[in-house]
């Protein structure tokens, strides 16, 4: 038995069944045995868009630079980026923008990340670009421009499950049984403000998700750009409108997995709310843009030019760049369950990308 699921048990034997969320924060965010805290995930469970091709990072890099001149070039701004993975996509975006040298000289680069073994991958990787490193976005000054970026950042965050029980709904659980962990429900039916009204004569064995960590940031975000002309870029995979569904999910060596098996040695995702981060947003007066499906925002962006130029410049490459493409935009991979979603300030010009 690993040391993270002995320390769930024992938290559950000493305190009782803990909810969904709770246990995901701690299989993720333990200081000592997270699995965040302690490993680099990337290619050894999982691969994000970044890692794919260079081309996803370029078209977001050069995404940024016209957001930033169709808002005056402003001399400062913070470029945020949240959980930067290895910092690959930086490191792209930074590529792309030296068409405008004006941009690099502008940004100040600040990265949102917790995970100390990450943080030394983004040093190596980022070694020649000036970067600081925060805990938090509350820890960025609010005094010039805010673009930020969160690719498959939202999706980690922990996530609140209810499942309707005899008509009521219940919250769900994870309680012990022996040294298994097993999902269950609180015996007392959830208070009505917790759902969502219209789902009230949802069937038996329907599951809902929240995730109020999501949205008070997505609201944080909101309130940031909507008072300095600045604009943030959410890519993830979730569903554009709030619906019913139990996306909880562990990933293991690039396959599914039992989420409550082996806590701290998988990744634990759920699908993004956008509906929900949507509305956070706009309740602080931001202009909200999509969400539009990744494949078409990377078409409108010129993806398939860029690939042609790649393929010219390297014609042995062709095929592996094909799939590359096919990959990030195709309707069977990550093109239509993957989201793309903007916030920006009011009454500013619209963004590259979006119809």
């Amino acid at each position: 038995m690993s040391g993270l699921k002995d320390k769930i048990l024992r938290l559950i034997r000493e305190a009782g069944p803990i909810g969904v969320a709770q246990f995901m924060q701690i299989a993720l965010t333990d200081p000592k045995a997270g699995y965040y805290m302690r490993r680099d995930p990337l290619a050894r469970d999982f691969i994000t868009a970044p890692e794919v091709s260079q081309i996803f990072g370029e078209l977001i890099g050069l995404f940024f630079v016209q957001a930033w001149e169709d808002r005056g070039r402003p001399g400062k701004f913070h470029l945020v980026e949240l959980g930067p993975g290895r910092g690959t996509l930086m490191a792209d975006i930074m590529r792309a923008a030296k068409v405008r040298p004006d941009f690099a000289e502008a940004a100040e680069i600040a990265l949102i990340e917790a995970s100390p073994v990450l943080r030394a991958a983004q040093a190596k990787t980022l070694r020649d670009v000036r970067v600081a490193w925060r805990q938090d976005l509350r820890d960025i000054a609010d005094g010039a421009p805010l673009f930020l970026i969160a690719n498959e950042f939202f999706d980690v965050l922990p996530v609140h499950q209810f499942v309707r029980l005899r008509g009521r709904w219940h919250e769900r659980t994870v309680s012990a049984d022996g040294d298994a962990l097993m999902f269950t429900a609180t015996p007392d039916p959830v208070p009505a403000p917790f759902i969502p009204a219209e789902l009230g004569n949802a069937p038996d064995g329907s599951v809902f998700e929240t995730s109020p960590p999501s949205q008070a940031l997505a609201q944080e975000i909101g309130r940031r750009v909507a008072r300095n002309g600045s604009v943030a870029l959410i890519l993830d995979y979730g569903h554009a409108t709030s619906g019913l569904g139990d996306t909880f999910q562990a990933v293991k060596a690039h396959r599914y997995a039992d989420p409550l098996a082996q806590p701290g040695e998988a990744d634990l995702t759920a699908h993004v709310d956008f509906a929900a981060l949507a509305a956070a947003a706009r309740a602080e007066r931001a202009r909200v843009s999509g969400p539009i499906a990744q494949g078409a925002f990377l078409e409108a962006l010129g993806i398939d030019a860029r690939a042609e130029r790649l393929k010219s410049a390297a014609p042995e490459e062709a095929a592996e760049i094909d799939a590359a493409i096919d990959r990030l935009t195709g309707q069977e991979q990550m093109g239509t369950l993957f989201k793309v979603m903007a916030i920006a300030a009011p009454d500013t010009p619209p963004l590259p990308g979006f119809p």
